[in-house]
């Protein structure tokens, strides 16, 4: 993991474009940008582990990043990916407990880090910017009752289609950003009944693979089979 550089005071952009900071004014952005840091991370390099005592949060400005819970026995569960323009890393600037989770880069990436005394400080003198706290909270209350609602409604099959879909956006063809062990814990399921599952897609002539290149060759029934 390595430095790169400060954030200039006009570059505010990326601050002003995340709910976090939506309702903070010109000068205020100008100060928490001021004290921001944007770092390089090679993939598998650990912003912060399970239980670090937090003191900054992030924003990915290329790349993706994992926040990710282990189990005693080592098993991970994948519970959020973030891509650029996400923010993480936010819970200890309220309750100023231990991570929640470990984040990490599931490949090469840059994030933003901004210390969370500047944003306490102008929380502090303008109670109001706090509406776009409470967006990006309530933004991660959906987030969770849409995991809750597919690890009930959904079985293994159509989260994995629900996944790929996800991970593919927009284009019929992509290259899977992580491994197929991240893959199973996003899915929530062993990486042998998510490889099954993509299996089946491929002989129903839905999806087409080769190593960890797919196509998408029939996104209705993927969508159909991710409801």
């Amino acid at each position: 993991m390595s430095l790169v550089w400060c954030l200039t005071m006009s570059d505010t952009s990326l601050l002003k474009s995340t709910l976090l900071f939506q309702h903070l004014n010109d000068d205020e952005l100008d100060d928490v940008a001021g004290l921001a840091d944007e770092t390089t991370l090679r993939r598998g390099d650990v912003v912060f582990a399970e239980g670090d005592e937090p003191n900054h949060l992030y924003i990915v400005v290329n790349g993706r990043i994992a926040i990710a819970n282990k189990s005693i026995d080592g098993r991970e569960s994948m519970v959020a990916l973030m891509e650029p323009g996400d923010l993480f890393g936010e819970m200890g600037l309220f309750d100023d407990n231990g991570r929640s989770a470990e984040a990490r880069a599931l490949e090469p990436s840059t994030v933003v880090s901004i210390p969370y005394a500047p944003i306490r400080r102008h929380y502090n003198d303008r109670p109001e910017a706090l509406w776009g706290v409470v967006r990006l909270l309530a933004g991660r209350l959906r987030s969770m009752d849409a995991a809750l609602a597919d690890s009930v409604f959904l079985d293994v099959t159509g989260r994995t289609a629900k996944r790929l879909l996800e991970l593919a956006g927009d284009n019929d063809e992509f290259v899977l950003p992580v491994t197929q062990e991240e893959l199973a814990g996003m899915v929530g399921a062993s990486r042998e009944r998510v490889n099954k599952a993509i299996a089946s897609f491929v002989k129903l002539g839905w999806l087409a693979q080769s190593d960890r290149r797919y196509e998408i060759t029939n996104r209705e029934q993927l969508q159909i089979r991710a409801r």
